[in-house]
């Protein structure tokens, strides 16, 4: 079999972007496919900043602690400590590659605190981080002629006879045609599942879990999928994330007693469970900015009132903004070593989809883009020396992919209507706080609906740009994914960060 790359890398967000500059650094020819456009990715709702200890009064010792406080016991503390001691290489390299961060008036990259961390670490661009960084590290990849191949779905890993990965089958959105793509090492960078929970989420309706769903069928291992962090501050009504810099630049969260009832800077974990007790009780929450002014306001957090008056008509430098948690972030994912190699020769992964084990059960604000490009970086490199050591690979094709099957299927049963129906069961059952009982009925209907899957379909038969298609072979991967969510969730009986049990 002759391969057509040396790297394929599956998803064009933070991680994958670095993972191609940092392999092609390396000498491997590389391609990467996205389901959506770059700009596009996860990676742009990072809106607090980048964790680093650069800062006076702060140290690489103290991120370490902070983040396996954090953690709750659940991290690996080599993986963290490595992570934290890259972090001013790591925020260094952006700089250098033309990241525009906020600046002091001494011309030093300016930084903040958020949830959870003993200093001012966050350095940031406004609160626009994630999105100046994706943005930035796309440039990069462009100026690099790293071949981005848009509108590809991923369907299937292709494996040889000895069950190592050597590349991947995808579904062109474009056309609707199905293309193989052979490669001597591929990457999985294709983001989280936070959009199990559908509209209680913030983040995009491409969140599904689609790589981690691929690569459990595979034989990858799938860890701490249970751990699943809600953001304490999104919009009420629409589920916009308010970024977590509103808090970190000394923002309130207040009931509808006008009172302050938590700490707004512990843990996302805490803050959340302290929200989700105020509502139980009756209470409307809101974040409060108004007393940091309009020209801070307009300056620091420009983005947050933009929101606030576009999601929920308030004025934030006026009125009080309505917000709730929401699931933001999964910690859980691909099992991956060191090297960010999966338990699958020639399976890499990293970002969202991965699992380096350096959240744990609860991930610290800021810790998010440090970990894309820590990762990403090391992901490119060893997934780069993996193909300059492997010569040749077999694939062994699937005599029927899933989506080859569906014209069997009897859509009887509307997916879309059984999707609502999960996002809003998981927040209920699978949520901010759990119990036995709640579980083991989340996941009953979830196996329920699996079952009755040959009788949802596809109505549009059509074959360019599909998205009925897609967004049904999404929802496949969503069940599976919601499965290995649940089965986590019942199998740790004691509470442990963002999976509290009662």
């Amino acid at each position: 079999m002759k391969f057509e790359s040396d790297v394929l890398i599956i998803g064009a967000g933070g991680a994958g972007l670095c993972a191609a500059l940092e392999a092609n650094k390396s000498g491997a020819s590389v391609r990467v496919l996205t389901k959506e456009y770059p700009t596009r990715s996860q990676t742009c709702m990072a809106q607090g900043g980048i964790n680093a200890a650069i800062g006076e009064g702060d140290s690489v010792a103290s991120h370490i602690a902070n983040t396996l406080k954090s953690a709750h016991g659940e991290a690996d503390e080599e993986a963290v400590r490595f992570m934290c001691s890259e972090a001013p290489n790591a925020v260094a390299w952006l700089d250098s590659i033309g990241v525009c961060f906020s600046r002091t008036t001494d011309a030093k990259i300016a930084q903040r605190t958020l949830g959870g961390a003993s200093a001012p670490r966050a350095c940031y661009a406004q609160d626009y981080t994630g999105l100046k960084i994706l943005h930035t590290l796309y440039d990069r990849c462009l100026s690099e002629n790293i071949e981005i191949i848009n509108d590809r779905f991923l369907l299937e890993l292709l494996r040889s006879k000895k069950g190592e990965i050597c590349g991947a089958m995808v579904l062109n959105i474009r056309s609707g045609e199905v293309e193989k793509y052979s490669a001597k090492a591929v990457i999985l960078a294709a983001g989280g599942y936070s959009r199990i929970y559908h509209k209680n989420s913030t983040n995009s309706t491409a969140s599904t879990g689609d790589a981690i769903a691929v690569a459990a069928r595979v034989g990858a291992k799938l860890i701490d999928m249970e751990f699943v962090q809600f953001h304490p501050t999104a919009l009420k009504n629409s589920s916009i994330l308010i970024s977590e810099s509103a808090r970190g630049e000394g923002g309130y969260l207040l009931n509808s007693k006008g009172e302050r009832f938590t700490n707004e800077l512990a843990p996302r974990d805490e803050v959340s469970r302290a929200i989700n007790d105020e509502i139980v009780k009756g209470e409307d929450i809101f974040l409060d900015i108004r007393h940091l002014g309009e020209e801070f306001i307009d300056e620091g957090l420009p983005q947050e009132r933009k929101l606030a008056k576009l999601y929920e008509n308030v004025d934030p430098v006026h009125e009080l903004i309505p917000i709730k948690p929401v699931a933001h972030y999964t910690m859980g994912g691909i099992e991956v070593d060191h090297k960010s190699q999966t338990n699958v020769s020639g399976l890499f992964a990293c970002g969202e989809c991965a699992n380096h084990r350096v959240h744990g059960a609860n991930r610290l604000g800021g810790n998010s883009l440090l970990e894309i490009v820590v990762f990403g970086k090391e992901a490119g490199l060893n997934a780069a020396q993996f193909a300059n050591s492997r010569e040749s690979c077999e694939a062994v094709e699937s005599k029927e992919l899933f989506i080859d099957t569906l014209e069997r299927f009897k859509n009887e049963i509307d997916f879309y209507e059984k999707r609502e129906q999960i996002g809003d069961m998981l927040y209920e059952k699978v949520g901010i706080v759990r119990t036995k009982e709640q579980l083991k009925e989340a996941y009953d209907e979830i196996l329920s609906i699996k079952e009755q899957l040959p009788l949802m379909g596809v109505s549009d038969k059509s074959k360019i740009y599909n998205s009925n298609l897609v967004e049904f072979i999404e929802f496949r991967n969503m069940l599976d994914v919601c499965e290995s969510v649940i089965s986590g969730a019942l199998a740790r009986e004691v509470s442990c960060g963002a999976h509290y049990i009662v």
